[in-house]
């Protein structure tokens, strides 16, 4: 086990290069970098004030000008040396300072995890509570009505997009009826309130946008674990337990059980740590809320590169580690797996 753990870390080194390297190539080529955003607002602010930036009419921006910008932001040295430089930082666990918000990337990530841990650990916790215990139901009453029922309901949710039932709440629960709020996570007097009133109001902002996340988010796990169900019933194992006399639900849950939820409970720690770290994108921006997706998207859009690499650096870290987890997690679920 030792050597498999070892092993797996040191091929994480390659991983984590090349995913790094291939996204550096490419920020390389993208136009609409820094330098030239710079120049398109020394350009509209020239327009409206006459001048700014060093910008000077037909000639463009003051080309000592350009160099200056072009040292600030590093981009006077060859694309070699900058990602050298980078991966030293990055070995050091520095991910850089933000081009346009004079923040460092290890402080905006701890101000939009917040938003990011609110809405997925809500859908994390609330999926696994409803999905699991409806694929056993429907694994022992497979066939029946409630079982065909419980698959149209729960495929009609997933084949709705979650920005879509956000939009229907949106308009039906916070325009129409103002049951909720339409934005935000807390209330602007949130720290005027009460420890109840402010749970309260923050369930009371939450309750949309994971409603909306969740609808569509159970029904992969509700038929994997239906599914891992019916397997492990119709084995001849299951067949000896009960013709030994025990009883439905101690064969049910002694003995299918654990081997049943093995594919799900290797999927946990992956599942439960991308609830922190994924972001979505479409529903914090439906909701006005201010999270890791929100970040991705706008340092994408500005050509933040300090913020696009730093992000993707921590996050392929956890996603590497967690699929070790996952891995790992095999041996505790059923210690017959071996990895030689």
């Amino acid at each position: 086990m030792t050597a498999y753990i070892v092993k797996r870390i040191l091929l994480m080194l390659p991983t984590l290069f090349g995913v790094l390297l291939l996204t550096f190539v490419v920020t390389q080529f993208v136009p609409g970098g820094p330098v030239e955003q710079y120049i398109a607002e020394a350009r509209r602010g020239a327009a409206a004030a006459g001048d700014a930036g060093g910008y000077r009419g037909g000639q463009g921006v003051d080309p000592k000008k350009i160099e200056q910008i072009k040292a600030l932001y590093g981009f006077d040295k060859p694309p070699a040396e900058r990602f050298w430089q980078m991966l030293k930082q990055f070995a050091q666990f520095d991910l850089g300072r933000s081009f346009f918000q004079n923040k460092d990337v290890w402080q905006l990530i701890k101000e939009k995890l917040p938003v990011s841990i609110s809405l997925g650990l809500w859908t994390f916790f609330i999926s696994y509570l409803i999905a699991v215990p409806l694929g056993v139901a429907k694994a022992v009453r497979a066939g029946s009505r409630f079982d065909l029922v419980t698959t149209l309901i729960v495929l009609v949710g997933y084949a709705i997009p979650g920005f879509v039932l956000g939009v229907a709440l949106l308009v039906v629960f916070g325009g129409q009826l103002q049951w909720f709020p339409l934005r935000g996570l807390t209330s602007s007097n949130w720290e005027e309130l009460g420890w109840g009133a402010r749970i309260v109001d923050y369930l009371w902002h939450i309750a949309m946008p994971v409603t909306a996340m969740v609808v569509g988010s159970f029904a992969v796990t509700t038929m994997l674990t239906k599914n891992s169900f019916l397997e492990e019933i119709r084995k001849q194992y299951v067949l000896t337990a009960r013709a030994k006399g025990l009883s439905e639900r101690r064969v049910l849950w002694k003995h299918v059980f654990r081997n049943a939820l093995i594919p799900i409970v290797t999927g946990f720690p992956a599942a439960f740590i991308g609830a922190f770290f994924t972001g979505a994108l479409l529903i914090e921006t439906l909701f006005s809320l201010d999270g890791l997706g929100l970040l991705s998207y706008e340092s994408v859009i500005r050509r933040d590169y300090p913020v696009v690499m730093g992000t993707l650096y921590f996050f392929t870290l956890i996603g590497l580690f967690t699929k070790l987890i996952s891995d790992l997690s095999y041996v505790w679920v059923d210690p017959r797996v071996k990895f030689d």
